[in-house]
């Protein structure tokens, strides 16, 4: 077997994780319980992830993995163009069968598979896509790469869900309205059925950016099967990766499919035999690599049985964090199931003793707290979308936009500033005793909150208004 196979669990080196949650007056009073134990790596105290403990692996190849890349160097059909290519089709049919649809598309990214997905629905110049306010920026992109106008609706407010709320959609929609973008972000779907009742209202289709949400549930559909379109991103961050880059659109509608699979090939019909290169519709080229294609069939294989092994150690870990007072663990609300692509954690400053103000301040120092004691936490993004200066109102002065952005805006704004993420690691499904061990470093955390609160209050942090002005 190659050195690049990962087959079975790598070791977690150090002492048993902790015995059990701090309680709330622990962390209110800053006073350490009676197992605070080691001071703060911070102050120079022991980590509570040892050096020398395994990092998360993702992707894991397998030898399996191997031969099927393989398998295709040494066919010599490189190109998904070429002459009986059967890698991408393969793919496609099998991720079709996973999502329940009646087709896929298989293309050369997420942010492609969002851009063909737009055009095939009919957005173009002049028209306008609502896109949640949180999300990584290729969604609004694909949108502007269509010809389009992103507009932005807020985040769904004091639920710990992340998604675009409906109601904020319904505000931002108006008589340009083409389509609703709704992200399924980090993992978790959005309020499909709310957001579908308004499509039907506006007459719009729904695209869905299940980038992150791959075998997601909503009402027992999967991600991908909810709305008019789905896309997905097959990047090697992705719960199903692939060796590069690469994406998939899934869809029930014949005729969308026709047109995806034009806007995937300079517009040209599905070749029968040699292609003709005559072009039906203007478009680019966006097809995947065999390559790619044959490397996700091959993780594809063990997909439902490593996402299972995940959820134990991701769920063992949340259930420990979500006894910390004041540290908000993401959620699924009934009939939706989460895949877990980035865990978002929500310190509350008011129920820690401090001031809204405050709110970026806590992030910091328990960003600092935690990343001294081996937690590899970030703020995966800096600014809410439509503060970015690619995507704010024309005409506006930067002051303006910025506080037209915190008003619109308030839920996206407070995730921004106050949240932390944990990504990548936690995607090894074997990563539980490691996750354990970033559960022992919050939880001893907590028990010198005192010091965190203190920080929180000297230190004032740059909020994502002065990242962006100094970016």
């Amino acid at each position: 077997m190659s050195e690049t196979t990962r087959t079975a669990s790598r070791p977690v080196s150090g002492t048993e994780p902790g015995a059990g949650p701090v309680t709330r007056s622990d962390a209110r009073s800053g006073t350490p319980s009676k197992r605070a134990g080691a001071e703060l790596a911070l102050l120079g105290g022991p980590r509570a992830v040892p050096k020398d403990c395994a990092d998360g692996v993702w992707p894991i190849v397998t030898e399996a993995d191997e031969q099927a890349v393989l398998r295709v160097l040494r066919s010599g059909q490189l190109n998904a163009a070429s002459p009986g290519e059967l890698e991408v089709g393969r793919l496609e049919a099998s991720w079709a069968q996973t999502t329940e649809v009646r087709h896929c598309v298989a293309v050369a990214s997420g942010t492609a598979a969002l851009h063909i997905a737009l055009r095939a629905c009919g957005v173009g110049p002049g028209d306008e896509v609502v896109v949640p306010a949180l999300t990584m920026n290729a969604t609004a992109h694909a949108v502007h790469a269509a010809g389009g106008t992103a507009v932005f609706a807020d985040i769904e407010p004091d639920t710990y869900t992340y998604t675009m709320d409906p109601h904020s959609a319904a505000e931002a929609a108006g008589p340009r309205t083409a389509a609703l973008l709704p992200v399924h972000l980090h993992g978790l779907p959005a309020d499909m059925a709310a957001l579908n009742r308004l499509a039907g209202r506006l007459d719009v289709p729904v695209v869905e950016d299940a980038a992150q949400a791959h075998g997601a549930l909503h009402d027992g559909r999967r991600a991908g099967a909810l709305g008019t379109v789905g896309c997905f991103s097959l990047h090697p961050h992705k719960n199903l990766p692939t060796c590069g880059e690469g994406g998939l659109v899934t869809t029930d509608d014949d005729e969308l499919h026709e047109q995806l699979v034009r806007l995937r090939n300079f517009g040209e019909l599905t070749p029968t035999g040699a292609r003709t290169y005559i072009s039906h519709r203007t478009a680019l080229n966006a097809r995947i690599a065999p390559v790619a294609a044959a490397f996700t069939r091959s993780q594809l294989a063990r997909f439902h049985s490593d996402a299972r092994r995940r959820e134990t150690g991701i769920r063992a870990f949340l259930d420990r964090l979500e006894h910390l007072p004041g540290l908000h663990v993401p959620r699924a609300p009934a009939g939706r199931t989460h895949t877990w692509h980035i865990l978002r954690l929500m310190p509350e400053p008011e129920e820690l003793g401090l001031d809204p103000q405050h709110r970026a301040g806590l992030r910091a120092a328990l960003h600092r707290a935690l990343r001294a004691e081996g937690v590899p936490v970030s703020q995966w993004q800096v600014a809410p979308l439509p503060a970015h200066p690619a995507f704010r109102p024309a005409g506006m002065s930067e002051d303006a936009a910025l506080d037209w952005v915190a008003e619109r805006f308030p839920a996206t704004a407070d995730a921004v500033d106050g949240s932390l993420c944990l990504q990548r690691r936690h995607l090894d499904p074997d990563a539980g005793p490691l996750l354990q061990r970033y559960a022992d470093a919050f939880e001893k955390v907590w028990q010198h909150f005192d010091l965190i609160r203190r920080m929180a209050r000297s230190r004032p942090a740059p909020g994502w208004r002065e990242v962006l002005r100094r970016g």
